[in-house]
């Protein structure tokens, strides 16, 4: 690839893995290296956590914007300027503050247009807590300050695609989140982003039921026959492929999930549990349906091997790699709308005039 796109990173938990991750990919792997990329964060946090992982004098670059970013260089946006004490394998307030103001100005940059993508290191809910971080997770945040009615999670690897009816909720409250307009919502939005984001012309998407064995008609719980399956029927009125609802045990365990171009599930671990299983290390999770591209590894702080120099980078490659290709599959996406509609309005003025003109579209050198 080799895009003209400015990618932001965002630090994450100074305390986990986030820059761990990152200072491989971009160091050791060479990542990113044909795109402009800037970590938010901090060039003192950022040098600290390099020695961790070679002693290799590595120069980093401050930058005061990303515009200022070049490539082949680790460019820094520093977001606080004074000295922090990091806690390695500790959710602190003080490593919840610094992830809180990298991911605050970051999106910012992402909202007026400063950067192309955002990829996010991994947050710790705790700490953001501490901090005063008054959202679930980062999905919630981004989709507010985007200004986007809903999103989407969409956890994805080479050959599995599930997204999310209910995000970070606690179990007992799932039954009553789900009602046949979210769950409607929900696959409006997938279905647009494998067809604009993924370029998947008639996407088709397979949606899970929420009790064991998908309710069997409703003798264990009725959410399917009176939610689920109406939410399905009115989206394929609409010209969705959508298909379902399928128990969810039986569906991964028989490979069935191959069949389909993306799942819908009703919550948190239903979707993640499997896909972690077969996909883990690989996935990168995105934050479908915001005006903004926005990707970032499928795991968390990973407190337990923080400072070891264990943390493996791949699934931060493939969200920093996803990142540049939607946001390419999706100006591609607009440029060909354009184009359309361009040819549509010369048809339409050559049928009103009469004039009996052939229109030749002739390839861009």
């Amino acid at each position: 690839m080799n895009y003209n796109i400015t990618i932001g990173i965002t630090c994450g938990d100074i305390n986990g893995i986030g820059l761990e991750i990152i200072l491989k990919a971009l160091l050791l792997k060479k990542a990113g290296q044909q795109l402009r990329l800037a970590i938010y964060g901090s060039t003192k946090v950022v040098a600290y956590h390099k020695n961790i992982i070679t002693p290799e004098n590595i120069q980093f670059h401050s930058i005061n914007a990303p515009e200022e970013a070049q490539p082949g260089r680790i460019n820094i946006i520093n977001c606080w300027t004074e000295n922090v004490n990091i806690t390695l394998g500790k959710p602190t307030e003080i490593s919840g503050k610094c992830a809180y103001l990298a991911l605050e100005r970051a999106v910012n940059d992402l909202k007026t247009g400063n950067i192309d993508a955002l990829v996010t290191a991994p947050i710790h809910k705790k700490a953001m807590q501490l901090a005063g971080f008054p959202f679930v997770g980062h999905t919630e945040y981004i989709t507010q300050a985007l200004g986007a009615k809903d999103s989407l999670m969409l956890l994805i690897s080479d050959d599995l695609r599930v997204g999310l009816v209910t995000n970070h909720l606690p179990l007992r409250e799932v039954a009553g989140a789900i009602t046949k307009e979210k769950i409607l919502d929900k696959i409006f939005i997938l279905s647009e982003t494998l067809k604009v984001d993924f370029g998947i012309n008639k996407p088709t998407i397979a949606v899970l039921g929420l009790n064991p064995h998908a309710g069997d008609e409703g003798t264990i719980g009725d959410e399917e026959v009176s939610i689920i399956r109406p939410a399905i029927e009115q989206a394929k009125e609409s010209g969705i492929l959508a298909y379902g609802p399928f128990p969810a045990d039986g569906f991964f365990g028989s490979g069935m999930f191959r069949k389909f171009d993306a799942i819908l599930a009703m919550y948190h671990d239903q979707g993640l549990a499997p896909f972690k299983t077969l996909s883990f290390g690989d996935g990168v999770n995105y934050s479908a349906g915001l005006p903004a591209v926005r990707t970032s590894p499928d795991h968390g702080t990973a407190y337990d091997i923080a400072g070891k120099g264990e943390a493996d980078e791949t699934s931060f490659i493939r969200a920093l790699y996803l990142a540049a290709d939607i946001v390419h599959n999706r100006n591609e996406y607009l440029e060909m709308r354009a184009n359309a509609l361009e040819v549509a309005k010369r048809k339409t003025l050559v049928s009103e005039t009469g004039e009996d003109e052939e229109i030749v579209e002739v390839p861009e050198e």
